[in-house]
Formats: C-alpha cells, sequence, structure tokens
C-alpha cells in the first residue's frame, strides 16, 4: 500500500470541440461516420490520460470522451429506450428563481441532449462502444507510464440502475421496481466487463442526493428514501459478481452552479449510501452547500456507522469555478478526513466531473488540469504530515 494519500477525479474532462461534435453526430445520427467517430475517441483519450499523468493524478480516467452524458450513453447500450417529447424534470432550486434559470440558459450553461424514455423491456443490445472504451484506456494508460513501469491504473464510469431511472422516464414497467431491476440485470454485464479488464469500476449515483430535488421534488423525504433504498438493492444486485474493493461510487447533488437550498442534507442519506457495495466513495466535499458536512461523517465516525472496509474519497476541490484550489486548502480538506477514517482510507477527489455533459462545463480547460496538479501537491503535503 502506497504510504501517501493517492489522488483521483470523479471521470469526466473538458471534452475538445472536435470531441463534441462526434457525439452530438452519433446522437442525432446525423453524418455520423463510426470510423471518425473512433479514430477521434481513441486519440483524444491518449491525450487526456497524458495530461491526468502530467498533472500527476494517480487514477485516471478516459475522462468519459466517448459519452455525450454520464446516463443517456446508455440508450446505445440497451435495447428499450427510444427519443421522447417528455419534458426535462428540472431542479427544484432554480425553479425557486426564474430569473437566474433563465440567466443560465441565455448564457448558453444549460446542456442539451437528447432525452431517452423506456418503452420496451431492457436488454444487453450491443457492448461493441464499451469494449472499445476499454481498449482505448488501456492502451493510453500503457503508453502514459514511466519507461519500464505498470501501466498507469486507470477507472471507467457507468451509470447506476437509480440514475438511469432517475433521467430516463419508464412508461413500459408496471412499477419502479422493476424498472430498476431490469436495469440491474441489463448493467451488470457492463460492470462486469470493465472489472474483468482490470479497470476499477465507477458507478455514477447521483440518484442517491440530486434525485430528490428532480424526480422525487414533489413528494417528501420518506418517499424519497423509500426509493433510495430500492436504488441501492438493485445496485448491489447488479453488483453481485463483483468484489467490492474494485467499485468506488459517486454521490453528488447535482454539478451545476445554483443555489442548492433544496439538497437534501448527507446526513438523512448517508445510512443508504454506506449500505452500497462499494467500496470507495467520492462525494462533495468543496463546495459553499456541502463543505462543512465533514462533521456528519465525523459524528458518523464516532458513532461506529462508517464500515472498516470504507475508503473516502471527498471533494477537495470544486467543479462549477474556475478558482484553483491552493495546495494547503486541499491539505486541510485531507487531514480532516484522515482524522475521521484513518490515513490509509482517504484519496483526494473531485466534487464532481468538469465535463457532466459534452460541450457544456464552466471550467476553462486548462485550469481544470491546473486544479488537478495543485490537488496532487496539497495531497503531498497531506502525505507529509500523516507519514513524515
Amino acid at each position: 500500500m502506497p504510504q501517501r494519500i493517492l489522488t483521483t477525479h470523479v471521470g469526466s474532462l473538458p471534452r475538445p470541440e472536435r470531441v463534441v461534435t462526434q457525439l452530438f453526430a452519433q446522437d442525432s445520427g446525423l453524418h455520423y461516420v463510426e470510423a471518425d467517430f473512433d479514430a477521434i475517441m481513441a486519440a483524444e483519450v491518449a491525450d487526456v490520460v497524458a495530461r491526468q499523468a502530467a498533472s500527476r493524478v494517480d487514477v485516471v480516467s478516459d475522462g468519459e470522451m466517448s459519452k455525450i452524458s454520464y446516463a443517456t450513453y446508455i440508450r446505445h447500450r440497451l435495447t428499450g429506450f427510444e427519443i421522447g417529447e417528455m419534458p426535462r424534470a428540472t431542479p427544484r432550486d432554480l425553479d425557486d428563481f426564474p430569473d437566474f434559470k433563465e440567466r443560465l440558459a441565455r448564457l448558453g450553461a444549460t446542456p442539451k441532449y437528447q432525452r431517452p424514455i423506456c418503452t420496451g423491456p431492457i436488454a444487453v443490445k450491443e457492448l461493441s462502444g464499451l469494449h472499445k472504451d476499454i481498449a482505448n484506456l488501456q492502451a493510453a494508460c500503457a503508453a502514459a507510464a514511466a519507461p519500464g513501469q505498470a501501466p498507469l491504473r486507470a477507472f471507467m464510469n457507468s451509470a447506476s440502475p437509480g440514475v438511469i431511472a432517475v433521467f430516463q422516464p419508464n412508461k413500459f414497467y408496471a412499477s419502479h421496481e422493476q424498472y430498476l431491476l431490469a436495469l440491474a440485470d441489463a448493467m451488470a454485464t457492463e460492470y462486469r466487463a470493465i472489472v474483468a479488464a482490470g479497470l476499477d469500476l465507477q458507478i455514477d449515483a447521483p440518484d442517491l442526493a440530486m434525485g430528490r430535488h428532480i424526480k422525487f421534488r414533489d413528494v417528501d423525504d420518506a418517499e424519497f428514501l423509500r426509493n433510495a433504498r430500492l436504488q441501492v438493492e438493485a445496485l448491489n444486485h447488479a453488483l453481485r459478481d463483483v468484489p467490492a474493493e474494485r467499485v468506488r461510487m459517486h454521490v453528488c447533488w447535482g454539478n451545476y452552479e445554483g443555489p442548492h437550498h433544496h439538497d437534501i442534507g448527507l446526513e438523512k442519506i448517508l445510512d443508504i449510501v454506506l449500505a452500497a457495495k462499494p467500496a470507495t466513495i467520492l462525494f462533495e466535499g468543496a463546495n459553499p452547500r456541502h463543505a462543512h458536512e465533514w462533521e456528519v461523517w465525523a459524528a458518523a465516525g464516532k458513532a461506529g456507522r462508517i464500515p472498516d472496509d470504507k475508503i473516502l474519497a471527498p471533494g477537495v476541490l470544486d467543479t462549477v469555478n474556475n478558482f484553483i484550489e491552493h495546495p494547503r486548502l486541499v491539505a486541510q480538506r485531507l487531514l480532516t478526513y484522515a482524522d475521521i477514517v484513518g490515513r490509509d482510507r482517504v484519496m483526494a477527489a473531485t466534487d464532481c466531473g468538469f465535463g457532466t455533459f459534452a460541450g457544456f462545463g464552466a471550467i476553462h480547460p486548462p485550469i481544470c488540469f491546473a486544479k488537478l496538479a495543485s490537488m496532487a501537491e496539497g495531497a503531498e503535503i497531506a502525505s507529509r504530515t500523516l507519514w513524515g
């Protein structure tokens, strides 16, 4: 085990314009040439992995280059989805400030993509895209490694059954439970393939937090929490053949600039999050709405509620502003969590991705990598304090 705090991030990174063009061509089916798409993705994954290595990120990703978004990409891999006309749910906090929401729309700060709807039975349809993603990431990690060294350690993102259900409305299954189970059985194939390829699997599960003020915005906390438990049960079912230590899970309240005053408190969802199988939990810890919630983790630690096999990967970088966090602030945040669970159970991460939707993101790309470099410097400072 390394005698230092490792660094990683949540997955998505800024996509170059030629990648965005290809993703929208694929999504619309217009002017899409598979060979061109594949060549551009392979080249850009190689570049983004090299840039992460240069920023001293220990556990890298493909930047989600080939995905138009973290949840809607599944329509290319599963049956049962078609493009629909249902209106998108909007965050409740933005509806409280309609002029601000309109301002964001005028500035182009809202993502544009087609919304799949479940209208038929879900099953695995086509996984060639997944296997190409795996091959591209493996090749990039080998190329970016120092001469004579093993390939870089890497993870690959995959949507949770719950987040698919939150953003892709169900018009086919008789109940939410049936929909979740069908998604779990189908996504299990993707989960197993990623781990079998030697990559860490990251489950993206904003449904466990952001779902409260989007899909479940008009119900009470009890109803949301009941559904969140069902979503964790479905996820654990899908991960039944995957070792917990090979899986990490990201939980967040939405990667957008907004008031976030309707975000459900971590204290209300923590036990549900901890009941999920993944050993490593990535969560928001830097932005102004959730930076204080280290107190929730501390109280849970004192009460013995955090299982001994869980690793905490707090966000030490905010992903919706262009401030480069000072390394000492990064170190302070990491030391706070090391005091809660111990130095060997902390990893440095980001609040969310830097490119949640293709062509949409608040961070100037070079600043993104400067932030990651500052995170690495802060992790070094914290490691010197913890290990000497």
